[in-house]
């Protein structure tokens, strides 16, 4: 009766904001690791121009020195799911933030390419850890009134990661300073980390180690006292019911719908070719007449336009839906793609063609975020029932990662091999197949319950309900 009454406002217009601000600050400091996310993925771009003669790297190796840094974020996720339970979220995001600064320090005083393979693969493990930690900290911190927003920062900082990347790399462009570009990245480390240094634990964290009443005191800073009386018992339930689930209750014909779709999910994003564009972008637009400088320029107009597009859709999302935003999303993709690789047919060197191609970048990255790049991580928290969700929505980041990594280490190649409109086309015919299975088996989950969401996928998989019994992962 107190939680049901304490999500009615108490009539002060003040309360609302008063529990925001307290709130504001740390999802912010924490979602500075977003924003390393996605400048530590998107300075290589314009950074692989000049390190390509400084250290006269082949399509392999500089395939190698991009593939490292996701390497990393695979053996980032793998590392720190464990450990972040043993550490605390807080600790975790300290040593990922001083990771990040080591790293970008290393990776701008490289002075051979095995230095920096290294450092990026160690900027990866950060990447990789900060994409688990960054939305558990934010989410088990905010209030569920405001959680769904501040979560969304990470998401929304990674975009700005990127375009700042591109801003730095056509900064130093002119004079060729890629030490610059890699090496600024241990600024907001610092800033990160300092800012953490001031920050309190996760109230869940604190309540999983038995100290309830510094659990309380951090709630009590963004939430009203019924609220927090309501969220620490609903918080101590679902601990029980995750300590007794085990990853073989994951397995079992009731749960595959999700987990299926979390894994087609994060394939479909890596396999329409996202990271290819974000990573090479630069070297693709070299290759139809732009110069260098032109090149990295024409990259700060498509970072803009993901930056954008991903605030519009997050605007958007909660009132269009996310299964017709993926759907429609992943179709224009699909028909771009074709474009992209159409326009690899005519002559190069062609000024109508290079723009053309900087055009049908745009729209394809337009596309990418207003649908996948938003949809993989807020359909896989949404898809799984509360308890299991930590353990199931793993697969589908091993998946993100793991496919992240292989093409990142095969788009120079394949290109060699293919062509350019063989890539691109490859990329197109990955997109029509996962546009298939996700036609055919995502709900929308937009205002429903897990339960709701739950009995459609069951649905969509023509799986019969089955008797409730221990056994089964339910919602708390």
């Amino acid at each position: 009766m107190s939680g049901h009454v304490a999500e009615r406002s108490t009539g002060d217009p003040g309360e609302s904001a008063r529990s925001v601000w307290p709130i504001l600050g740390p999802s912010l400091v924490a979602a500075i690791g977003g924003f390393l996310f996605g400048y530590d993925t998107g300075v290589i771009s314009a950074a692989l121009l000049y390190l390509t003669p400084a250290f006269h790297l082949s399509d392999t190796l500089k395939q190698v020195v991009v593939a490292s840094l996701l390497l990393g974020a695979v053996v980032g996720v793998l590392v720190a799911g464990p450990l972040v339970d043993r550490l605390g979220r807080r600790r975790m995001l300290m040593v990922a933030a001083a990771v990040f600064g080591v790293g970008a320090l290393v990776s701008g005083f490289a002075p051979n390419t095995g230095v920096l393979v290294t450092a990026r693969f160690f900027l990866g493990v950060a990447i990789g850890t900060a994409s688990l930690v960054v939305p558990t900290y934010i989410a088990e911190m905010a209030p569920r009134r405001i959680r769904g927003r501040l979560v969304s920062l990470q998401q929304l900082m990674i975009t700005v990661g990127i375009f700042v990347s591109y801003l730095v790399g056509y900064a130093f462009a002119r004079s060729g300073g890629w030490r610059w570009m890699l090496g600024l990245a241990v600024v907001p480390a610092l800033v990160m980390f300092v800012g953490l240094l001031a920050l309190a634990e996760s109230p869940r964290w604190l309540l999983g180690r038995g100290r309830e009443a510094e659990a309380r005191q951090v709630m009590l800073r963004s939430r009203s006292a019924g609220e927090t009386d309501q969220e620490i018992a609903e918080i101590n339930a679902l601990a029980e019911a995750e300590n007794r689930l085990t990853f073989r209750d994951l397995l079992t014909p009731q749960m595959r719908p999700a987990i299926l779709l979390g894994m087609a999910l994060a394939a479909t994003n890596q396999l329409v070719g996202v990271n290819a564009i974000i990573y090479y972008t630069p070297t693709l637009l070299t290759r139809t007449g732009f110069g260098t400088t032109a090149a990295i320029l024409s990259t700060v107009g498509i970072g803009l336009v993901n930056m954008i597009v991903t605030i519009v859709a997050l605007s958007l999302v909660d009132r269009v839906g996310r299964r017709p935003l993926v759907l429609g999303g992943t179709a224009l993709i699909i028909l771009d793609l074709i474009f992209l690789g159409s326009l690899y047919l005519l002559p190069s060197r062609n000024a109508l063609v290079s723009w053309l191609t900087v055009a049908a970048l745009c729209v394809y990255i337009a596309a990418f975020a207003a649908s996948l790049g938003l949809g993989i991580w807020l359909i896989n928290s949404e898809i799984f029932p509360t308890q299991v969700r930590g353990k199931a929505a793993g697969f589908g980041t091993v998946t993100h990662w793991g496919l992240d990594f292989l093409i990142s280490l095969t788009v120079l190649t394949t290109i060699n091999l293919l062509t350019a409109t063989g890539l691109f086309w490859m990329y197109a015919v990955f997109g029509i197949l996962g546009f298939a299975y996700l036609y055919r088996h995502l709900p929308e989950t937009k205002g429903r319950s897990l339960e709701d969401i739950e009995s459609a996928l069951r649905r969509r998989a023509r799986i019969r309900p089955r008797a409730r019994s221990g056994a089964r992962p339910r919602p708390v």
